[in-house]
């Protein structure tokens, strides 16, 4: 890996439990920044499956997604709920890909990978449950230091809000405005699982809607959607992966350790379309027609969150223009993917174009025109 393509790294906050209001701000906004990060590979994934081939491959991996932006706007509504403010339309926002996966002891680089074996294997380990990555290291192990799962970081959110509820009062620590939460009538893929935080016990409920959503129940291979929404009982993310990489759906009886015994799950990995998983707009000619779609690209996702900052900032109808520009992402996406790469030699290993989703203060600027900020227009 040249210089140049060293992994972006999210910034952590220090391995230790919130120490106030502006401390658990911190964690938050990361948590905010975590749960945007895995969108775009997750996207990615999706988007280079051939058209319809691995529809159970798509509508799986579609459903994280639609999960993640769930979780994002959970939240967005505890960051609001504690007074804190959602930053999502900035540069500083955007990890850049490759990334380093946060949380883990590991050095996991999290790249825009087709659809695969591999990019199935990162996949597991973004959502690994604490269970199987083990317990948190401690400060006298200086080189075994630090969180192993990201559903460990977001434990040490909640032990931040039990004691800050306890230390300053329900009431005082959950005093944000209450007009900037997103609720079911505003979140257009709801199935009732968006909800406002408003006090200590909406705060535990949507954390632990995260990080069962995420690695399941304890020792558990599903969700807890079943007895929190009154929904059908799914597998979480980690296991969702896993029945694709393993091609076979889990029983209802089914454990982690022993594996998925359902029926089959047709994948075949050869029906997609191979990118470049370092790929930049640089790359592409100027003035190409590839180059001009990455470019219209970049610009849609810097409005797609423009939209969601608008709406986790008192705009929380405006919730409900992602899904129209999540579609011309799509459109964008596939009409990239279907291209050879424009670069002789990697369109001879059989490479496309691909989208890169790098944002800049350009593409912001430019997706402000489109969706003015609150407090810029809106």
């Amino acid at each position: 890996m040249t210089a140049t393509t060293r992994p972006h790294v999210l910034r952590e906050p220090p391995f230790r439990i919130p120490a106030d209001r502006a401390d658990l701000h911190r964690f938050l906004r990361a948590a905010l920044a975590l749960e945007h990060l895995t969108v775009p590979p997750y996207l990615t994934a999706m988007y280079t499956l051939r058209p319809g081939t691995n529809r159970p491959a798509f509508y799986a991996v579609r459903a994280v997604v639609l999960e993640e932006m769930l979780h994002m706007a959970l939240v967005a509504n505890l960051l609001n709920a504690v007074g804190g403010r959602v930053l999502m339309a900035d540069p500083r926002f955007v990890t850049g890909y490759p990334a380093l996966l946060p949380y883990s002891r590991d050095r996991i680089t999290v790249s825009l990978r087709h659809f695969g074996v591999t990019a199935l294997e990162t996949f597991l380990r973004i959502e690994q449950p604490e269970f199987v990555s083990g317990p948190p290291g401690h400060a006298s192990a200086r080189d075994d230091e630090g969180w192993t799962s990201i559903g460990q970081f977001y434990g040490t959110i909640r032990e931040g809000v039990l004691r800050l509820s306890a230390e300053l009062g329900e009431r005082r620590l959950f005093s944000g405005d209450p007009a900037l939460q997103v609720g079911p009538e505003h979140f257009y893929n709801s199935g009732g699982e968006v909800f406002a935080v408003t006090d200590l016990a909406s705060a535990l409920k949507a954390l632990q809607v995260i990080t069962e959503q995420g690695e399941g129940v304890s020792m558990s291979v599903f969700d807890s959607d079943d007895r929190i929404f009154g929904e059908a009982r799914e597998p979480a993310h980690y296991f969702r992966f896993n029945e694709l990489l393993q091609q076979r759906s889990y029983a209802p009886h089914d454990t982690p350790a022993g594996g998925p015994t359902g029926p089959a799950v047709d994948v075949t990995w050869h029906d997609v379309h191979p990118i470049d998983p370092e790929a930049r707009v640089a790359h592409y000619p100027r003035g190409s027609a590839v180059r001009r779609a990455a470019e219209e690209f970049n610009d849609v996702y810097a409005q797609l969150l423009c939209v969601l900052e608008t709406a986790f900032t008192g705009a929380p109808r405006a919730l409900g223009d992602a899904a129209p520009v999540m579609l011309r992402m799509r459109l964008l996406a596939e009409r990239l993917y279907r291209n050879p790469h424009p670069d002789p030699a990697k369109r001879a290993r059989g490479l496309h174009a691909s989208a890169t989703y790098e944002v800049t203060e350009r593409h912001f600027e430019r997706a402000r025109r489109f969706v003015p900020l609150r407090g810029e227009g809106r």
